[in-house]
């Protein structure tokens, strides 16, 4: 193993993101970009190739979270897709964040249909022994027809199974879905599509998010050939009430909080679906203030 300098702070490349949820945790990072890296709307990655990180300098970063950030007990594994990593470096990995974090109580990570599908059942639980609480993972919509167009490279019924997987093994699921991906014309039929998916499904937690246009995108060019609308901002909040109304989990959050929303929404499920629809016919009678658009941001 070469030398890695463990005082120059953690080696971290590139933009990284996490979710808003993991504000607090330490974020280590294990990878880079993301190994799907083809969605039409997702230009985070764009400027990196996928690769996970040498062993050395992971463990150089823990080493130096040890030293500094002792108080931390979450600790969030980027970039876009820590559960790729082949089962034996992951577990090396997570066996070491014990080991050196004895007080992380729960390890996150993004994760696919793609990386889920690579673990088996066996794979997850020991997973889960090692503290990995929590994946947030990328849904987006529960209509095949725009899963294909804007390149999930997985169908509905697929996505429905790798969510039940990681709750079998009692991993927390947070499903991602976006606001706005089906366009004007195809708007609340991704609603219902993505409400329904979520009710077989079962997650822990749904985050909403809106589409947010990114220059360089596949979405973006679409948009500016005229070929993709986004609906406007009164559309927008019929879909995420068409996407409520059809939504049923056992005992799970439907956050729309996002900072890329026009209306922040934290309902728990199934008692507070009602509240929730109230609310947001409100805002489309132009009772409740909308987040402003310069406020509105990933």
């Amino acid at each position: 193993m070469s030398i890695v300098s463990e005082d120059e702070g953690m080696h971290y490349e590139g933009y990284c993101i996490r979710p808003p949820s993991e504000a607090d945790s330490i974020l280590l990072q294990v990878t880079l970009g993301c190994s799907h890296n083809r969605c039409t709307f997702c230009g985070t990655y764009r400027d990196k190739r996928f690769k996970i990180k040498a062993d050395e300098i992971i463990l150089s970063d823990i080493r130096y979270a040890a030293r500094h950030m002792s108080k931390e007990d979450r600790l969030f594994l980027m970039d876009g897709d820590a559960l790729i990593i082949p089962q034996k470096r992951l577990v090396w990995i997570l066996e070491r964040i014990r080991e050196y974090l004895p007080q992380v109580r729960r390890v996150g990570a993004y994760a696919n249909v793609k990386s889920i599908r690579k673990k088996s059942p066996e794979d997850l639980a020991q997973l889960r022994r090692l503290n990995l609480g929590i994946l947030h993972y990328g849904v987006e919509t529960g209509d095949d027809e725009i899963r294909e167009a804007i390149r999930k490279g997985s169908t509905a019924a697929t996505c429905i199974e790798m969510g039940r997987r990681l709750k079998e093994a009692d991993i927390q699921v947070w499903a991602t879905v976006l606001l706005g991906i089906g366009g004007r014309e195809k708007s609340l039929r991704h609603a219902r599509a993505t409400g329904e998916l979520l009710s077989a499904m079962d997650p822990d937690f749904v985050g909403a998010l809106t589409v947010m246009l990114i220059p360089g995108t596949p979405l973006h060019r679409d948009f500016i050939n005229g070929t993709f609308r986004l609906p406007d901002q009164d559309g927008l909040l019929r879909e995420l009430r068409e996407m409520i109304a059809c939504t049923d989990l056992s005992r799970g959050y439907f956050f729309a909080n996002h900072a890329s929303n026009y209306l922040p929404i934290k309902a728990k499920l199934p008692g507070g679906k009602q509240k929730a629809l109230d609310l947001i016919d409100a805002a489309l009678r132009g009772e409740v203030h909308l987040r402003p658009e310069w406020m509105r941001a990933l």
